[in-house]
């Protein structure tokens, strides 16, 4: 059985530029870097594929040369395209035995969860390398349904396997993610819509320690 690869704890970066205030997904990236963040996913819902090509290989070549985990968010074909370190899928997506398939063994797979049963069964899967576990609180990135603390709680205990926290997290509500015993923590708006990303990310990795 392959083992799995561990993703960095702290704080996991997801590019959204509509919450950035005019600032590109590679600024973004860039000062995301800056303030310590070690690994990258790579998210966009609205451009066309040419325009996430482009994209995503400019973020990989940043990731390579800082080293960075990245990972393509959905798109398999872009991350076996820009040599991403990973991807990482949604329930409605392919299946993660047919994605390793695709990208191999050395790659990561995440795979975003809702549930305890969708937990456990990617925690049983050695496919999947990490979860995504939420969307904790209600947010504008996802469509999905928040699944509230009680989910988070059952992950720390029973699900041994890395995870993001994620979901409506920001930095009024991250004590409530960090004192449940989550090591590693996802938050978008917060991050890209500060005016000084990398800043904010050092006041919200100083957060995470403090616990």
């Amino acid at each position: 059985m392959r083992n799995r690869i561990i993703i960095p704890e702290g704080i996991y970066g997801i590019t959204g530029d509509n919450f950035a205030h005019g600032k590109s997904n590679l600024e973004c990236v860039k000062a995301m870097i800056e303030g310590g963040i070690k690994i990258i996913q790579y998210r966009d819902k609205t451009k066309s594929i040419k325009e996430k090509v482009k994209e995503a290989r400019e973020i990989r070549e940043l990731c390579r040369e800082k080293g960075v985990i990245f990972i393509v968010n959905d798109h398999v074909d872009i991350a076996i395209l820009v040599d991403a370190d990973g991807v990482h899928i949604g329930q409605d997506d392919m299946d993660p035995s047919d994605v390793r398939k695709l990208i191999g063994e050395n790659k990561i797979i995440g795979l975003s969860t809702h549930s305890e049963e969708q937990g456990m069964k990617a925690y049983n899967n050695p496919d999947v390398d990490y979860i995504g576990v939420g969307p904790i609180f209600p947010t504008t990135t996802k469509d999905t349904a928040p699944v509230g603390l009680g989910y988070l709680e059952y992950a720390v205990k029973n699900l041994h396997l890395p995870f993001t926290a994620i979901g409506g997290i920001k930095e009024h509500n991250l004590h409530e993610i960090i004192s449940r015993g989550a090591k590693n923590v996802c938050l978008v708006s917060d991050i890209v819509g500060a005016e000084d990303i990398a800043e904010k990310v050092r006041q919200l990795q100083n957060l995470i320690n403090q616990k």
